[in-house]
């Protein structure tokens, strides 16, 4: 997990590096791409018998759903819960956080009829 969340934290730091000024900056960046992993994580529904190599291995192929929801997370920075916006003859329109997580494939639980 922590070498995925660094590879995040850089790629999204180069990327974002006219926007990245202070240190709170960065450890703005770092959260909305802890708080991406944990919702990827999350949607993915591990099971029990799931081993925390396999996880690691699974995630790290979610990386780029991942950084997409960290960086739509970003950009939602002082419009958290913002559907639309219109100012000065300029609107704007958000897609909705789901659609991206709609790409992540949960496991199912098998319930056995005893």
């Amino acid at each position: 997990m922590e070498e995925l969340l660094k590879e995040l934290n850089s790629d999204l730091g180069a990327e974002l590096a006219s926007e990245l000024h202070e240190d709170s900056d960065k450890d703005l960046l770092s959260s909305k791409v802890k708080g991406a992993y944990y919702a990827v994580r999350r949607k993915r529904n591990y099971q029990e018998h799931h081993t925390d190599e396999f996880i690691d291995r699974d995630m790290k192929a979610m990386y780029d759903i991942i950084r997409n929801l960290a960086m739509y997370d970003w950009n939602h920075i002082g419009a958290e819960g913002e559907t639309s916006h219109s100012e000065n003859g300029i609107s704007r329109a958000w897609n909705p956080r789901e659609n991206i997580l709609r790409e992540v494939i949960p496991f199912a639980t098998v319930i056995q009829k005893g």
